[in-house]
């Protein structure tokens, strides 16, 4: 069940009201609550609209994560949350929030400190930043909780161990934590303990042991976590374990099964494998302790990173060593195979002990005090890459060592492990560091079983690797074990530790002086992992220094340091110290306070003083010439690094005022850009940068005194374009500042000229905009400039912008600029810079673009206008008026009415605010108007099409204003309609209009409003008329676009196209726009594979056409050629299509015609080619079979329908084998909001103006002109049946109804026929399957008249089939013929021709109808050829039956009889003599006479027409079931017993 309950969601009774001018509520209650309501709301509309989509997976998804929000909301509300866990629910809501809107194509909401953000309060440049900044989203843990459920494999049967470690493919290393983005796998290795060989119990006996490879298997993370798309969601996973084909490759198993390098390792048997479940959770570990208590009450292994974490905590403690046995290479020793090597590991300390449980193989098992390798057979080159864990105390690490001993594993009946060889090595080496990470090649020492490591020293003090022999020069000659130099193993080691180290710096510590120990501890906190241990330092200075003397010392080296950088070549210690600037000065200043209170502030001056010498060499230091000494520039870019983190210092012993100018002074003495190198460049701005986000400069008394110095340097990079990112990153945090405090620019000069420089770039960036985009930097350097140019004009107010436009020297710079902004302006609304559903800049854009030209149009009209007229500007203008209107991000209609509402309420409609700067500027044009017509017709017309009355309203007065003044100049408008009409076509062909939800009513009351004007102007019937036209091609247009969406049904498609063209041609003759939709539409047929119509509609090009010379452009698709070469190669090309539509008949007229053309020019090649296809055209209607589609009438009735169809009426060529039920059910589907009609009545008028689509079909017979039906005897059927179908424009249906009583004896007395006679515009097949009706005609058929053309039709539909019977077209299947007969003749027995014998033969009707005399007689004959046909056809069906189905031929032998014996007793003698009974004795004579007798047909043959179609069609008073009754009616049935049968379920 649809099922779903929230509360309604109000807000907090608590108000806090202010009374002053006007009232303002406030709520108190958490704005992310009042959001979290809001949006609640909103989704719960389209939630529902979701079920009704049949997007049910979002809509579960979309119901969990609203039940999230409500329990969320309510634990706000509550309030009883201590401020983490608060801060961690909103984040939670945020992130619903946000998963949300994304889902349901919403709008992004721009958070801080997630709460919304009103665009408003801060800058554009702020508001950017929390689209691709962090915002309020900060990085947290992920933990995947892997749940091992079963392993099952059929072919082990010994115990095993499975190892899962997560593997990253671009390190090529196991890793047990990493970013989610990264290629990483599960990876599971699975270890078998027992025999040597799984599937040999003769290799070792069964009470030896061995540790086997035996599979292993990988899953994707990617596929994790496309499965999991919720968290704390379990889900489980199949893994299947492959096996190794060669145990050499084990060590790169998982990567061969991740790169599917199948021929190195075997799939397993179905339903074997792991089976795991994973729960992907987030955050720290104490809170998912705390939320998953089922999850840690188990037996749960936590796996530790193998590395350091990205952040080292103080309390962190951590000892461990990874060790990975990476490979060996050992000698055969004599032996015929290899050997099979076990690796024993031991860790040993210095006294010779060996540490107990210091060895552990993965999280959660227990720690063991050795470890033997896995066994791989017969390998003495064996590669391992198995790794362990050692966790060794800290105490014990010096003085340990790790021995490896090798054994060889006898598969012999004993299963002796015998010692061969072992290696070693140090944990730590003599200067106090451990093993360093990589890997090491250690020598292996012979050693047999019965050698004993009783005295460790015996071999320690041998050399373990070639650098520890190198480093041990004088080894004695006898060592007590010899090493085999053959022989080597690897193994590789990874260190985390928090208190050791593997390298000397630590000992630097021992050696320097106290402030170099000061100097190295505080860089050594820049460390980003040592981060978090800055607080214990600020802490030790704030409560623990007790050094009130040290400032002066400290001041002292800074100087000494700074003044000697000049002079000194090596500056690694300055360099050092510049670095940590931001501590020495913590500790000056901790060390002044203590003076000062000690002391009650004495010396004082002496201390500023010192400080003003102190920045005297700092500014000495960075006014240095660096560019030929790279040393200095290393220590200007430390001290320029350093210096903003010494304000918060100085401002607890300065006021704000002086330590501004100590910073501006700084500043000022850096030089500009052209004295210093690129690289000191951005140093310089950065540092700059760090100043304007410092807290000194959120002060407004010293911001007033930093802020000139700050935009000069940004002034000069501008000018220079050089680091243009991190000027417009100053810039940013300037307006973000200036915005806050609500304060503007306090030099409008300085400004202006920022802006100018500014904007330059950006257009220079915008016009590189596709180059950027393939460089993959576009979006990020363009949003940026973007962003910070939209702060700037925020901040200029119209005193800016005076002194701005006034400031230029001359006219052509103002115009220049004036070029420059509206391109920038037009660049912004073309490209993509903000995301879609970023609407809330895109909003900000607008309404920054629609105040600044308010700002500039004035100056536009006062210094270009008259005659200092520019049309470029002028144009640019206009342009930029239109693309702004044009908008998507501005049409509101397709909105909701509470976000219409919101833009509304704050922006206004800003469309309408353009439109009115548009028609101003446009009154004051004045005599220049003439200059923009026709140009810009086109761009203005775009803008009537935005779906907003009042635009339109304002833009009616310049259409007539266009037309008047060309009128004015030329006598008439031809221009603009002209360029109207080719507009009004390319902006629905490129695709424009789309989404602007244009409605026809709005084109029309355009359209109106006009008439109103001009029915008061001396030119108002070319006027009219033109608006007319205007409008008629605006309701095709918006026709064919929708017909052109991309779901829509090809017919649709057609039609648009067909009617478009029609319209191109017919009323306003066009004739480019007209050839252009005569290859559309023929593209939508090749499309559609409709042959004969794509050759039909190519013909009309060709027609257009002559056998001239005349050279034709290139157009199209066509290259510059002469009109014959194109009239030849379109008629190749329709010959080509009919060919396809096996429509020969209409292809040998074009071939006639192309073989005059070749025979006049002589071109006897191309004169044999045609003639040989005009040949083969002829070999093929003779040969090949062509299918009889049927014809269907349709109605479109109700005001929904498209124009080209509403309230008309079409004719359809059916497909091949579509018969009515067929072709309904796909009409149905191409419009399926149509209700089908039940009746074929004609529609009422209310009907026709209703707002519903309401779709008539019914079937139609088509008739032909009998002129064009060749009548020669000896015509084949199916050159007949063709002339039948094509070429068609009268097609009829009936309707059967009884005239007066009925007669209840024999109904076919009184049973007339209504016969209606539709008359199309054109014929069938043409350029279309449908043709519009262009009239009808009604006739009443009187029983005896339908009686012939039922008995007439019938014998047709006998001469044909038995025709192709006779010509062996059904090769074998003889089935049609066998109904057919049994059809007509069993009819007839049982009342068929007899029940028309009954009704028209008999005296009584005869004498009371004298003038039916002829027609009696007809039909008469009609009967007397129908007989003979049934005994030709008897004898083609006696040839050719079956033997089974012998009994059948011989009933319809006897019915024959029967019906002939009737018949004859009805009318005589007369047809013994011409229908002989199909004995054996008369088979042979009617085998004779067959051809002549099928061959000739009456002169009044019409073609096939079934009554019982009609009566199906027709007759909506008998029955309204009438479909569903013609569906059971049975082929044996004739005519007549149809309709009986209808009548009686008709009163049924």
């Amino acid at each position: 069940q649809l099922c779903f309950c929230f509360s309604l969601f109000v807000l907090s009774a608590v108000m806090s009201v202010s009374f002053k001018l006007c009232e303002t509520v406030v709520p108190l209650e958490d704005p992310i609550i009042t959001e979290t309501t809001s949006t609640l709301q909103e989704w719960g509309v389209l939630w529902k609209q979701l079920y009704v989509k049949h997007k049910v997976d979002l809509f579960h998804k979309l119901r969990h994560v609203m039940n999230e929000l409500i329990d969320l909301r309510r634990q706000l509300i509550q309030g009883h949350l201590a401020q983490d866990q608060t801060r961690e629910i909103k984040r939670h809501i945020t992130v619903r929030l946000d998963w949300g809107n994304e889902h349901l194509g919403l709008d992004l909401v721009p958070r801080k400190e997630f709460e919304m953000v009103d665009p408003d309060h801060i800058s554009a440049s702020e508001l950017y930043k929390m689209r691709h900044g962090d915002g309020c989203r900060v990085p947290v843990q992920h933990h995947l909780f892997i749940n091992l459920k079963s392993f099952t494999y059929n072919t082990i049967s010994e115990e095993a161990d499975v190892f899962f470690s997560l593997y990253d493919t671009r390190d090529n290393k196991q890793i047990s934590s990493k970013d989610l983005k990264r290629d990483l796998y599960i990876v599971a290795h699975v270890i078998r303990t027992g025999r040597m060989l799984l599937n040999d119990s003769k290799k070792g006996p069964p009470h030896v042991q061995y540790r086997r490879p035996y599979g292993c298997a990988a899953l994707a993370m990617s596929d994790v976590f496309h499965t999991i798309t919720d968290l704390q969601e379990e889900k489980d996973f199949v893994l299947k374990v492959y096996t190794c084909n060669n145990e050499n490759d084990w060590f790169q198993i998982h990567e061969n099964i991740i790169r599917k390098s199948s021929t190195k390792y075997s799939a397993p048997s179905t339903n074997y494998g792991l089976i795991i479940s994973l729960q992907l959770l987030r955050g720290e570990m104490d809170q998912i302790r705390r939320e998953n208590h089922a999850v840690f009450s188990r037996s749960l292994a936590i796996m530790r990173k193998l590395g350091f974490s990205d952040v080292i905590m103080p309390g962190d403690t951590r000892n461990d060593l990874y060790l990975t046995l990476e490979r060996g290479d050992f000698e055969r020793g004599g032996k015929s195979v290899q050997k099979n090597i076990e690796v024993t590991v031991y860790v040993l300390y210095a006294d010779g002990d060996t540490l107990k449980d210091c060895i552990s193989l993965g999280s959660g098992e227990p720690n063991t005090s050795e470890h033997r390798s896995f066994v791989l057979y017969h390998n003495n080159s064996p590669r391992w890459s198995e790794m362990i864990k050692l966790p060794i105390p800290i105490d014990r690490f010096r003085g340990s060592h790790l021995r490896f001993e090798f054994r060889h594993c006898s598969t012999k009946d004993k299963g002796e492990k015998k010692l061969f060889g072992f290696s070693f090595t140090p944990l730590m080496r003599e200067d106090g560091t451990t093993l360093s990470d990589e890997s090491h090649e250690l020598y292996v020492y012979k050693c047999d079983e019965n050698t004993t490591f009783s005295n460790q020293g015996l071999y320690l003090s041998m050399p373990c690797c070639k650098e520890d022999f190198n480093s041990c020069p004088n080894l004695p000659s006898t060592l007590p074990f010899q090493r085999n130099p053959k022989e080597t193993f690897w193994v590789s080691t990874q260190l985390c530790s928090t208190k050791l180290t593997q390298n000397g710096m630590a000992n630097s510590l021992h050696c320097a002086s106290h402030h170099t120990h000061t100097v190295f501890i505080i860089n050594l906190l820049r460390d980003s992992r040592f981060y978090h241990f800055r607080p214990v330092m600020e802490a030790y200075i704030q409560n623990h220094f007790a050094g009130a003397l040290a400032y002066k010392e400290l001041i002292r080296c800074l100087k000494w340091y700074m003044d000697r950088s000049a002079e000194v070549v090596r500056q690694d210690h300055i360099q050092e110290a510049m670095k940590a600037l931001e501590y020495l000065f913590k500790f000056i200043v901790q060390s002044r306070i203590l003076y000062s209170r000690a002391t009650c502030g004495m010396e004082e001056d002496q201390f500023r003083a010192s400080i003003q010498e102190l920045f005297q060499s700092i500014r000495f230091v960075l006014s240095l010439d660096s560019r030929s000494s790279e040393t200095l520039v290393f220590t200007q870019a430390a001290l320029l690094n350093s210096f903003p983190d010494i304000f918060d210092e100085l401002l607890q012993m300065f006021t704000v005022q002086e330590v501004a100018e100590y910073v501006r002074g700084t500043l000022g003495s850096m030089p500009s850009t052209v004295d210093i190198g690129q690289s000191m460049d951005v140093v310089k701005l950065q540092s700059i940068a760090r100043t304007v986000e410092s807290r000194l400069f959120f002060f407004p008394e010293s911001r007033s005194i930093l802020l000139p110095v700050v935009l000069h340097h940004i002034h000069l990079h501008l000018r220079q374009q050089r680091e243009l990112l991190i000027c417009s990153g100053i810039l940013t945090s300037i307006f973000s500042i200036i915005k806050t405090s609500s304060m503007r620019f306090s030099s409008p000069t300085l400004s202006g000229w920022i802006f100018i420089h500014y904007m330059e770039q950006t257009l220079y960036i915008f016009r590189n905009a596709c180059n950027l985009s393939n460089m993959g930097g576009f979006l990020p350097v363009q949003g940026e400039y973007v962003s910070t140019l939209l702060s700037l004009l925020r901040q200029m107010s119209e005193i800016h912008f005076h002194h701005l436009l006034n400031n230029f020297h001359s006219k052509e710079e103002l115009k220049e600029f004036l070029l420059k902004i509206f391109c920038v302006f037009r660049n912004l609304m073309k490209l993509t810079i903000f995301p879609r559903d970023w609407s809330v800049m895109r909003l900000l854009t607008s309404h920054v673009i629609v105040a600044t030209t308010q700002y500039l149009s004035p100056a536009l009209h006062k210094n270009f206008s008259e005659a200092d007229f520019d049309f470029k500007v002028w144009n640019s203008f206009f342009s930029l008026t239109v693309l702004y209107i044009n908008q998507p991000s501005l049409q509101l209609e397709p909105l909701t009415q509470a976000k219409r509402k919101k833009v509304l309420d704050k922006y206004g409609d800003m469309r309408v605010m353009m439109a009115y700067e548009l028609f101003s500027m446009w009154q004051k044009l004045g005599e220049n108007k003439p200059h923009f017509i026709p140009g810009m017709m086109g761009p203005f017309l775009g803008v009537t099409l935005v779906p907003q009355s009042e635009v339109r309203n304002i833009m009616i007065p310049i259409f007539h204003d266009m037309m008047d003044w060309e009128q004015r100049k030329n006598g008439n408008f031809k221009l603009v309609e002209a360029e109207l009409m080719d507009k009004l076509e390319s902006m629905v062909a490129d695709g424009k209009g789309d989404g602007n939800h244009r409605e026809l009513f709005a084109c029309l009351s355009l359209s109106f409003s006009l008439l109103e004007k001009i029915e008061q102007e001396t030119w108002r019937e070319t006027g009219i008329s033109f608006v007319t036209s205007v409008t008629r091609l605006m309701e095709r247009l918006l026709d064919y676009r929708d017909c052109m969406k991309g779901d829509e049904m090809e017919n649709k498609k057609m039609g648009g196209s067909s009617n478009l063209m029609n319209f191109y041609k017919s009323e306003i003759n066009k004739e480019d726009m007209y050839i252009r939709y005569i290859h559309k539409l023929c593209d939508l047929h090749l499309h559609a594979e409709d042959y004969t119509e794509a050759a039909f509609t190519l013909l009309l090009y060709w027609e257009l056409l002559h056998w001239e010379d005349r050279p034709l452009r290139e157009f199209l698709h066509y290259p510059t050629q002469s009109e014959w070469q194109r009239k030849e190669g379109l008629s190749r090309k329709v010959l080509h299509y009919f060919n396809k539509g096996k429509c020969w008949e209409y292809g040998i007229s074009l071939c006639r015609e192309l073989a005059f053309q070749y025979e006049t020019l002589y071109d006897y090649q191309s004169l044999s080619w045609i003639r040989k296809m005009e040949a083969a055209y002829y070999d093929n209607i003779i040969e090949q079979q062509r299918i009889e589609p049927e014809f269907f009438r349709m109605g479109f009735y109700g005001r929904k329908f498209p124009f080209f169809l509403r309230n008309k009426e079409f004719v359809c060529r059916g497909y091949n084998y579509e018969r009515l039920e067929d072709f309904q059910q796909r009409m149905l589907g191409e419009f399926p909001h149509a209700i089908a009609m039940q009746h074929p009545n004609q529609p009422d008028e209310a009907l026709l103006q209703s707002d519903v689509q309401y779709l008539q079909i019914y079937a139609v017979t088509p008739v032909s002109d009998i002129t064009d039906v060749p009548q020669l005897e000896r015509v084949p059927e199916r050159i007949k049946s063709f002339y039948r179908i094509n070429n068609v424009t009268r097609f009829h249906y009936d309707r059967p109804f009884h005239k007066g009583p009925k007669d209840r004896e024999n109904e076919f007395r009184s049973l007339w026929i209504e016969r209606t006679t539709l008359i199309l515009s054109r014929p069938l097949p043409g350029i279309s399957r449908w043709a519009e009706v262009e009239r009808r005609e009604l006739l009443e058929v009187s029983p005896l008249e339908n009686a012939i053309y039922v008995v007439e039709n019938k014998t047709q539909e006998l001469r044909t089939l038995i025709s192709q019977y006779q010509n062996r077209q059904h090769h074998g299947n003889i089935n049609p013929l066998s109904m057919l007969l049994n059809g007509v003749i069993d009819a007839a027995v049982n009342g068929g021709i007899a029940r028309y014998q009954e009704a028209f033969f008999e005296k009584d009707y005869m004498n009371s109808h004298t003038e039916d005399t002829e027609k009696i007689t007809q039909l008469k004959d009609l009967m007397q050829e129908q007989v003979h046909i049934l005994g030709v056809g008897l004898a083609v069906h006696e040839k050719l039956v079956h033997p089974e189905m012998r009994p059948l031929h011989k009933k319809l032998i006897d019915q024959f009889h029967m019906m002939r014996t009737g018949l004859h007793q009805v009318s005589g003698s007369t047809y013994s003599s011409v229908c002989p009974s199909p004995s054996s004795s008369s088979l042979s004579s009617i085998r004779s006479t067959s051809s002549q007798v099928i061959n000739s047909a009456p002169s009044s043959a019409r073609g096939e027409c079934h009554l019982h179609q009609a009566v199906n069609t027709s007759n909506s008073s008998l029955s309204c079931s009438w479909p569903v009754v013609h569906l059971t009616f049975s082929t044996m049935y004739s005519t007549s017993q149809k309709f009986l049968y209808f009548l009686l379920f008709s009163t049924l």
